[in-house]
């Protein structure tokens, strides 16, 4: 898919409430879930069933109404997992790897604002 493509996949996924690009890219990434679930992307989660044992406690529903919502807004693919006891694989795509930077930041901020964080690692 083209840049142009992904772009407005992404902004028929806005809201639109506002062309503000934080209001914008917060109606794509910004519930409670979503930035945790590229997360585990990033650190190399890729399944369903790893997801759910992250640590945070996400419902079985909003797991699989985020990792869809994602998929849609063209930040995650998924696959068929080859892997026994497993339907699916999820990979971040060129544009969800672009919010690399957005995760470091959230990290950076909160380890020098919030006493006893951490950063995530892949169990």
């Amino acid at each position: 898919m083209g840049n142009g493509a992904g772009r407005d996949r992404l902004r028929k996924m806005s809201f639109q409430r506002s062309d503000c690009a934080v209001a914008c890219a917060l109606d794509v990434i910004g519930d409670k879930w979503t930035l945790l679930i590229i997360r585990d992307l990033f650190i190399g989660r890729s399944r369903y069933g790893e997801f759910l044992k992250a640590g945070e406690g996400i419902p079985t529903n909003i797991l699989a109404s985020r990792l869809r919502r994602l998929e849609a807004a063209g930040l995650v693919e998924r696959k068929l997992d080859p892997r026994p006891r497993s339907r699916y694989a999820y990979r971040l795509t060129k544009a969800g790897r672009r919010l690399g930077p957005v995760l470091d930041a959230l990290i950076t901020w909160a380890r020098s604002q919030i006493p006893g964080t951490r950063v995530a690692r892949r169990d």
